[in-house]
């Protein structure tokens, strides 16, 4: 039996595109990128055209169990989705490729951005997408959008749009180097940065993904309900705001003395 090649792209079709935009993400800070891209995916009923199966990549770094179960080792799923324009919409706005990650690569991320945008190029990507959080020292259910490109003029459109643009930061993991190869390879890559606070690093953010999905979606001109996404958000900012509440409450108790049990020297002035 021959040995499989240590990395692979499995093409199930080859969907003619209009001038297609690149959409990718991977997990983040507070699942900011992966929550708005895929609910992109599914509100859009986006359609599996191939894969990339690449041991190369990664590393088993444990196992899954299912109702108890340990279930055989299997690499992270990275897969690419594509959906079409109808009408003449298509002819001016182009159509979108999503590709989604499940997990980070272990290993060699550089090469695994070139072989994702060279797949894209193929198919005539020339724009790319994606996602990441701002994190930020306060919370607010209306967070702004931050904003990085790869040249001045995108820059100047998305200042135009109301972005923010703040300078110097770091964007880690893949949705950050897929810009810097995309840049590398000649090809126009953006990505959006939802404020997220720094207590919340470690939780889903719906409120940041809703943000920025609602920026690309103008950016791009595209039309999907974002009634559950308005939900989740909802659902996130009360939740969060008693987390709040509950701090302070906390704080107060732990750092404030009844009168009747200060001693009379606290007392004198």
């Amino acid at each position: 039996m021959a040995k499989p090649p240590e990395d692979q792209i499995r093409i199930y079709q080859e969907p003619k595109f209009v001038r297609p935009t690149l959409i990718a993400a991977w997990p983040g800070i507070s699942n900011v990128a992966l929550e708005a891209t895929g609910y992109l995916k599914e509100k859009l009923g986006a359609a599996e055209f191939a894969e990339i199966e690449s041991p190369l990549f990664f590393e088993f770094g444990g196992v899954y169990v299912e109702k108890n179960l340990v279930q055989p080792p299997r690499l992270p799923q990275n897969k690419f989705y594509y959906w079409k324009r109808k009408g003449t919409a298509r002819q001016r706005e182009g159509d979108l490729i999503i590709f989604i990650g499940e997990a980070q690569p272990t290993s060699r991320g550089r090469e695994f951005a070139d072989k994702i945008l060279g797949l894209c190029q193929g198919f005539g990507v020339n724009d790319v997408y994606t996602f990441a959080a701002a994190l930020v020292s306060q919370f607010t259910d209306q967070p702004r959008v931050w904003a990085a490109a790869t040249d001045d003029d995108q820059l100047a459109d998305l200042e135009k749009q109301g972005l923010a643009l703040k300078g110097d930061f770091f964007i880690a993991g893949m949705n950050g180097l897929l810009l810097s190869v995309a840049r590398e390879k000649g090809m126009r890559a953006t990505c959006l940065l939802g404020e997220t606070p720094r207590y919340m690093s470690e939780m889903r953010n719906p409120i940041a993904s809703k943000a920025v999905l609602e920026v690309l979606t103008r950016l791009l001109k595209v039309d999907i309900d974002m009634r559950e996404m308005n939900e989740m958000a909802e659902q996130a900012s009360q939740q969060i705001e008693e987390v709040v509440r509950e701090s302070r409450r906390q704080f107060i108790k732990d750092f404030t003395v009844p009168l009747w049990e200060r001693s009379e020297e606290e007392g004198e002035g």
